[in-house]
């Protein structure tokens, strides 16, 4: 079997709904099977990706993220953004992304994002006379910064299979995600001036701010305990995982709505979750053993630097691809499949790694909010039970701002590594 035959026999795969998984694993068996390699050197070829102290970090991060779905952080959130900012006009669409901001920090999801937050930020949206498709597409924008924000999952399955610190890569993803946040923020703003019937204020209530920030505080501290333990040194991001889960499940206790139901609900959603993550890694990377074999690297890179030798221009026509690819597909699948054939291509380039991290994550992202089946639209859409082509109509102007971050990660690579750098991390 050549390499073409194993590509076709793939697509083929994906095309019958065959799970990303076994259409990695089917696929990748025939060709070892056509090349005399036995079934026990594909096993092992499964076991070892998955096989990492690093990638513990992903199924403890999902568990923080999880939990604090269960305990209503995002609610918490919610009434402290509402208690801060009453008086500005068009106030709750801030609200909304204070909010998606906030809890950005703690899941590291934009799926579980955008649906804890979809419950309750769009109802209350509606029901102070902002149109659906607006308050959705905002939601469903806001959400993906929970992906490019520290603690990312994506993140860490990058820095795993890229072999870079996740740390660097951490820091190097809250510029960008602040970016994301202000380019919303600046659509927000121009919009609301052309909708005076949704630019009403309230009266600004010291107490209600009061209760609403004291209500956060043990939530505000989970980042602080992630990102300062990795940044100090002092905790590896797995270490920094592991404390989080424990801090979140005594938080939980504390605010008396830790139950075993609430616990139980959180571990199986973290185990359905990482088992399907976990099962991708092992099937990239018996995908990579093929992709190896077959030399793709040095091929591609070979008709890449022929058709073109500047950086720029090799990021712009990865952009593409990353989108179109984002659209169908998850983060994870996309993310274990091209990063090893990617790694060697960007040295010939001079492209950081860090930034090549960045860059595609939210490609990524950006894909899964792309109609016709973006990820995050199903999710929004199924919680909101209201007309997909609405949602898709809405979601539409919030490409533009992100497509613009997107733009400026490209051009300027030092939006991203200038803070890794700062903090020695690089």
């Amino acid at each position: 079997m050549d390499l073409w035959l194993y590509i076709l026999l793939f697509v083929i795969f994906l095309l019958l709904r065959v799970p990303v998984a076994f259409a990695m694993i089917a696929s990748s068996m025939l060709y070892f099977y056509s090349h005399g390699l036995s079934a026990g050197y594909a096993i092992s070829s499964v076991v070892n990706g998955i096989n990492s102290f690093p990638l513990l970090a992903v199924p403890l991060f999902i568990f923080v993220g999880t939990v604090a779905n269960q305990l209503g952080i995002a609610t918490r959130l919610y009434d402290l953004a509402r208690a801060l900012l009453p008086r500005l006009p068009g106030n709750l669409a801030y609200v909304n992304l204070g909010t998606a901001i906030g809890f950005s920090w703690i899941s590291g999801s934009a799926l579980a994002d955008a649906a804890s937050t979809s419950k309750v930020q769009i109802p209350q949206m509606l029901k102070a006379g902002y149109p659906y498709g607006f308050s959705a597409g905002l939601t469903a924008s806001g959400s993906l910064m929970s992906t490019v924000m520290p603690p990312s999952i994506p993140a860490v399955l990058f820095a795993a299979t890229a072999s870079i610190s996740t740390g660097a890569l951490f820091a190097g993803s809250i510029i960008p995600a602040m970016l994301m946040a202000l380019g919303l923020a600046a659509y927000v703003f121009f919009w609301v001036r052309r909708h005076p019937e949704v630019a009403k204020s309230k009266p600004f209530v010291g107490s209600m701010l009061a209760k609403a920030a004291v209500r956060v505080i043990g939530p505000a501290m989970l980042p602080v305990i992630i990102l300062g333990g990795i940044f100090s040194g002092l905790f590896t991001p797995t270490e920094s995982a592991g404390i989080a889960a424990v801090y979140m499940l005594i938080l939980g206790a504390i605010y008396r709505t830790l139950t075993w139901r609430v616990f139980w609900r959180a571990g199986k959603e973290t185990v359905v979750i990482s088992a399907g993550i976990l099962l991708i890694l092992g099937a990239s990377n018996l995908m990579g053993q093929v992709l190896a074999r077959e030399q793709v690297s040095r091929a591609l890179g070979e008709w890449l630097t022929g058709f073109t030798d500047n950086p720029i221009v090799f990021l712009l026509m990865l952009n593409v691809l990353l989108i179109l690819l984002g659209i169908p597909l998850e983060a994870p699948p996309v993310i274990l499949v091209l990063v090893p054939i990617l790694m060697p291509i960007i040295g010939q380039f001079g492209i950081d790694p860090v930034q090549l991290g960045v860059i595609m994550i939210l490609n990524l992202m950006i894909g899964s909010l792309t109609p016709p089946v973006g990820a995050v639209l199903f999710v929004v859409g199924s919680i909101t039970r209201r007309p997909m082509g609405e949602l898709f109509r809405g979601i539409l102007p919030f490409l533009i701002p992100l497509g613009i971050v997107l733009l400026l990660l490209t051009l300027f690579p030092v939006i991203v590594t200038s803070l890794p750098t700062w903090l020695g991390l690089m």
